[in-house]
């Protein structure tokens, strides 16, 4: 007799004050669950809003095991498809029936997917200072708990949110300004001082956010050549993705690109062309685990690597889900880690007690010496303690990091 999909239920919590979206999948058999993320933290009701009022009718009473069927169906079922609010909805289920399989396989995820090709995943965190100085006591910090692949940012992504500068025409609106010229120089000094002061024997990288126009960013990737980064991070918006042919031609700087892609249009001709070394797909903005294991054999076949992205907006669950993908994964590049020692995230403040996400999400997985290690517990290996995420709820707060401008007021792509 089939195990069959009884309920799905979405829960809502913000233990660091970033909103999170976890999927619970409960099935016919009373004990059995599975556990997903579909946090969009800037639409999270209208994720919500999907799961609780399609998907949910959608699929009840289907047999959890045809995990590829039931993806298709959730990814038709609407007709338009590939946008961020519903691929976020269906990797929430999506993961919770992975869970689910390894459940009731008795064996972690990673293990469905042929078993692990290395032992631990290194890792890359972020460092962020006002000045240089700031910056190397943050990255000297994270050299001696044995990380040694480093983002490294002065002042965000360029600009902080604040009034329009006294340069803007008048009346101008509030907003991220900037200088693409000043941030170019700025970062590669920053580059060339980091090498100076602590040697070559760190992996550094650095995103762009694509808050620069594509000339500008050829023109920095070839600056930034003597620094030999690891990769430069979404160079170009993803409306602008062209322009990483020239950009190709033109520098040796290793290149990541996909934060933002939803659509298989997008990163197909970048990676049959070779343009990008690094494929940093948000794995729920793909719709989950099941595309998103799609594309990692896909790029193998190109020699492009993975980066998932890993970010403080997404939960320990899709955490989770990042490190069983890599573990099996040939082409496994690096891994973003913001992970679960606060704070996880550059932008915003942390809210609630230091500890709180551990409490959240019981088994959430930890970094040790630069590297992760995977749960051996069947499934993803992570688990939520309701009661706890009901102590720190969500606010559906208007986004204003996101409202970067250029030196005239008009709004550009973060």
């Amino acid at each position: 007799m089939s195990i069959t999909i009884r309920n799905i239920r979405t829960i809502y919590t913000a233990p660091e004050g970033i909103n999170l979206v976890v999927i619970k999948v409960e099935t016919s058999e009373p004990e059995l669950y599975g556990l997903g993320c579909a946090t969009f933290a800037y639409r999270h009701l209208a994720v919500g809003a999907v799961v609780e009022e399609y998907l949910r009718p959608l699929l009840v009473g289907q047999d959890v095991s045809n995990i590829d069927q039931l993806w298709q169906m959730m990814h038709y079922n609407a007709y338009w498809r590939n946008g961020p609010i519903s691929n976020n909805a269906i990797s929430g289920v999506d993961m919770a029936l992975w869970d689910i399989k390894g459940k009731l396989a008795k064996m972690p995820v990673y293990q469905l997917f042929g078993g692990r090709l290395r032992e631990g995943i290194p890792i890359y965190r972020h460092a962020e200072g006002r000045d240089l100085d700031e910056l190397c006591d943050r990255i000297e910090e994270y050299r001696a708990q044995g990380v040694t692949h480093i983002r490294c940012q002065c002042g965000g992504y360029g600009g902080e949110y604040g009034s329009a500068p006294a340069s803007a025409p008048h009346g101008a609106p509030d907003g991220v300004y900037l200088n693409a010229e000043q941030y170019i120089r700025n970062t590669v000094e920053l580059f060339s001082s980091l090498r100076q002061r602590l040697g070559d024997d760190l992996q550094f990288v650095h995103d762009v956010h694509s808050r620069i126009q594509p000339i500008d960013a050829i023109r920095l990737a070839k600056l930034l050549e003597p620094a030999h980064l690891m990769y430069l991070e979404d160079p170009v918006s993803t409306e602008q993705t062209d322009w990483l042919r020239q950009l190709r031609r033109q520098t040796s700087t290793p290149i990541a690109q996909g934060e933002l892609f939803n659509n298989p249009a997008e990163w197909k001709p970048l990676i049959t062309e070779q343009l990008i070394d690094y494929i940093r797909c948000h794995i729920s903005q793909l719709g989950g685990i099941t595309p998103a294991r799609k594309l990692q054999i896909f790029a193998s076949q190109f020699g492009v690597r993975t980066a998932w992205h890993g970010p403080g907006d997404m939960s320990p669950v899709a955490h989770a889900a990042n490190i069983h993908l890599d573990l099996a994964a040939e082409n496994f590049g690096i891994q973003e880690w913001s992970g679960t020692q606060p704070p996880n995230f550059i932008i915003q403040e942390l809210r609630g007690p230091k500890d709180a996400l551990m409490e959240v999400f019981p088994g959430a997985l930890r970094e040790d010496n630069g590297y992760v290690y995977p749960s051996d517990r069947p499934g993803l290996g992570v688990e939520l303690d309701e009661e706890a995420a009901k102590k720190f709820p969500c606010e559906a707060a208007v986004t204003t990091w996101t409202r970067t401008r250029r030196a005239d007021g008009a709004l550009q792509a973060p």
